[in-house]
């Protein structure tokens, strides 16, 4: 069976988070984005780990749990959560989230019992807490080793393992002792596998990928996830799968263009000033405009670690597909003000009602019974995303990229207002 996996999002209980992310919506918007496993997130919150205790109901012999009130409902639930450790490491300060994946809840009141010395859980569903990489990993360990941590979207500039303002240059610097139990890493949405496949350091570790989800709406939740073809939907078989880094069960991961994420180009938002790496040296990493510190985007970071060239593929590498969102493939196309409105919703439904779920329609549905019922340019736009032939204006410093999806045809409104936005080496010479 296929099995499409989001392990990684949050609670109504994490700060700058939908008030509905709750069990009831995040199943009912996970069964329209054609996801079968979803991540809790935040069971170490004390309000979030009540209510998933009260709101899911244990499949037996699976280590997954399912809605209580849908005892039908086909999604399947794991739990999860991510914590940010803050901590001292050679006199450098360090900000590192981390993801970790639980058998049961049972397991992960016992890992709360442990995190609770460190910092108030009750603050935040993404806690704080000050406790070192390494002791993290052994307090969870320690509870059970089914438990499983990883490394939280790996390259963002802060709280991640490898962000140029507090993170490290290599996992074992990171996580030190510890390291034995870290079979995996978070590309996040500004990095991608082929980014990764750079550092031959890499290479022992399984690239996961998932939308650390803020919201429940499809164009956030399972923007980023991993695909299984599985005999059986258990804890133990995805939890393997991972840890073996088996290509047989763990066939591909879906991720966003990275030129689409917020801190893909080294830039500055205040100034609009958005640079390539090679643009960015140049300038020492200063703004051209205000001249304070640039923030240094993924792909910049990845060419100063990387011992490779770009293009270079591990013989053992899990496989990984680009694809967007499709509400906002659609919001491109009919120039929407945002994936929310009417007229984007009720394209979507239509493709939706027609083809099943959003995975079904980006991934597998044809052209020609596309152009029958929505526009033809908004599935000639699919199939270009699908197919990996359109444009991403790199997002920056916080900003999301921009889609470009007809370069003939894109408004020239949206153009200028492009140029406007964004400034790069040419404007300064």
């Amino acid at each position: 069976m296929r099995v499409i996996a989001d392990l990684h999002m949050h609670s109504r209980f994490s700060r700058a988070t939908s008030e509905k992310m709750n069990i009831e919506e995040i199943a009912r918007f996970a069964k329209i984005k054609g996801l079968t496993l979803v991540g809790t997130g935040d069971f170490s919150h004390p309000k979030w780990l009540k209510d998933i205790t009260q709101d899911l109901a244990e499949v037996e012999n699976t280590g997954l749990y399912k809605p209580a009130s849908d005892p039908e409902s086909p999604i399947r639930f794991m739990i999860t959560n991510e914590v940010s450790t803050i901590f001292t490491h050679e006199g450098s300060s360090k900000k590192i989230h981390h993801v970790i994946l639980s058998p049961n809840l049972e397991i992960a009141a016992q890992i709360n019992d442990r995190l609770e010395k460190y910092g108030n859980l009750s603050i935040d569903g993404r806690p704080t807490l000050n406790i070192t990489a390494p002791q993290l990993v052994e307090e969870v360990m320690q509870v059970s080793p089914e438990n499983e941590v990883f490394p939280a979207h790996a390259w963002t500039p802060w709280f991640s393992i490898f962000g140029a303002f507090s993170g490290f240059d290599h996992v074992e610097d990171c996580y030190q002792d510890m390291t034995q139990y870290i079979h995996a890493l978070e590309t996040g949405l500004s990095s991608d596998p082929p980014m990764n496949w750079r550092l031959s350091a890499l290479d022992k570790y399984t690239l996961v990928s998932n939308s650390d989800s803020h919201s429940s709406w499809p164009w956030r939740l399972g923007r980023e996830a991993n695909v299984f073809e599985l005999e059986k939907l258990t804890y133990t078989e995805i939890l393997d799968a991972i840890r073996q880094k088996d290509s047989r069960r763990f066939k591909f991961t879906i991720e966003t263009d990275p030129a689409y994420g917020k801190y893909h180009w080294t830039g500055h938002r205040d100034c609009h000033v958005s640079m390539s790496p090679q643009e960015a040296i140049k300038f020492g990493n200063i703004c051209p405009v205000c001249r304070r510190r640039l923030t240094k985007g993924v792909e910049q970071r990845v060419e100063e670690l990387a011992d490779r060239p770009s293009g270079f593929r591990p013989a053992n590498a899990i496989g990984y597909m680009h694809l967007l969102p499709l509400s906002e493939i659609i919001q491109t196309v009919l120039g929407a003000a945002s994936p929310s409105v009417q007229s984007v919703w009720g394209v979507y439904n239509r493709l939706i009602a027609e083809f099943g779920d959003e995975y079904s329609v980006l991934i597998d549905a044809p052209l020609d019974k596309m152009a029958k019922i929505v526009d033809a340019r908004v599935a000639e736009a699919i199939i270009r995303v699908r197919k990996g032939e359109v444009r991403i204006t790199p997002g920056y410093d916080g900003v999301y990229g921009q889609l470009v999806l007809f370069e003939n045809t894109q408004p020239q409104k949206q153009e200028k207002q492009l140029a406007r936005q964004q400034k790069n080496l040419t404007d300064f010479m």
